[in-house]
């Protein structure tokens, strides 16, 4: 009796057990975990921008012109110049600009150059070297348009590259022709002209603090050209005398004040990552429980 007992509890656990590990069998296994592809955090890159003021002085050195003599038709004159000069100027100037990005910014300038005296001396007789001395002053207004590129910035210091184009506002004053050897004299009529103008810049930046900077700079400017006709004293057939390809080179000075400096401008820059596949999720194995036997 007692046998037969522990074989019907026996078999009842062992079917308990069956079940259960039939039904663990049936459960599904856990999905694997999303891979979520982590992205770096983002490198934030300033791009300073905003208008400035600008103020120049400079000094013009080795000025050049093609001095040309326009003979009137009437006459007939074995005239040429054989020497003509013009003497060093100083000039001040204003502008504007706008400050694109960290390496690109315009401006526009304009700029007063003061007085510079031009000689000149012709001969129309050969045999006798007679001939006229000639003298006046040049001034002149320039106006340009400027871009310029930034070439970087090492320990505050930022050397530039740059061109402009515009117009020149050129006057001839006092020019008078002095007779050689002779009483003879004639006056100009002080004209002034306008002419195209374009120029050249190279120069170092030197960053004072965020809003000021101060230049040092090299620019070669070429200014038009100015005609001018003498009048003789006493009356004579009139004849004209063009200063053309007006040029100088000229060292600048100048100051940038950031007066109106907008938002900043920030822009997020990711960093491209390798990519790395997701881990493999492996399924467990199931594990069943053999039957029990009894041995009654």
């Amino acid at each position: 009796m007692y046998a037969a007992r522990l074989t019907i509890s026996t078999l009842a656990i062992a079917a308990a057990l069956a079940t259960s590990a039939a039904r663990a069998a049936d459960y599904s296994q856990p999905p694997p975990q999303p891979y979520i592809i982590q992205q770096p955090p983002p490198m934030l890159e300033t791009i300073s921008s905003g208008w400035y003021l600008r103020g120049d002085i400079g000094m013009s050195f080795q000025n050049k012109a093609n001095l040309e003599f326009l003979q009137n038709p009437a006459n007939n004159l074995d005239f040429a110049f054989d020497y003509h000069s013009i003497a060093n100027t100083q000039f001040i100037g204003l502008g504007a600009g706008y400050e694109f990005n960290n390496w690109l910014r315009f401006d526009v300038t304009g700029e007063y150059r003061a007085k510079t005296q031009v000689n000149a001396r012709g001969v129309y007789d050969r045999t006798t070297m007679q001939g006229d001395s000639y003298q006046g002053y040049i001034k002149s207004w320039v106006f340009l348009a400027n871009a310029y590129v930034d070439l970087g910035t090492w320990n505050c210091f930022t050397p530039f590259v740059g061109a402009g184009v515009g117009g020149a506002y050129n006057t001839l004053s006092d020019f008078v022709d002095n007779g050689i050897g002779q009483t003879g004299v004639g006056f100009g009529r002080n004209p002034s002209e306008w002419h195209f103008a374009y120029a050249l810049h190279a120069g170092v930046a030197y960053n004072v603090n965020k809003n000021f900077k101060v230049e040092l700079a090299y620019r070669y400017l070429n200014y038009g050209s100015i005609t001018d006709t003498i009048d003789c004293v006493g009356g004579c057939n009139p004849d004209s005398y063009k200063f053309g390809s007006l040029s100088s080179h000229d060292i600048k000075l100048g100051f940038r004040w950031t007066c109106c400096e907008t938002q900043e401008q920030v822009r997020y820059v990711y960093q491209p990552q390798p990519y790395t596949p997701p881990p493999v999720y492996m399924q467990p194995p199931v594990y069943t429980q053999p039957p029990l036997r009894s041995k009654g």
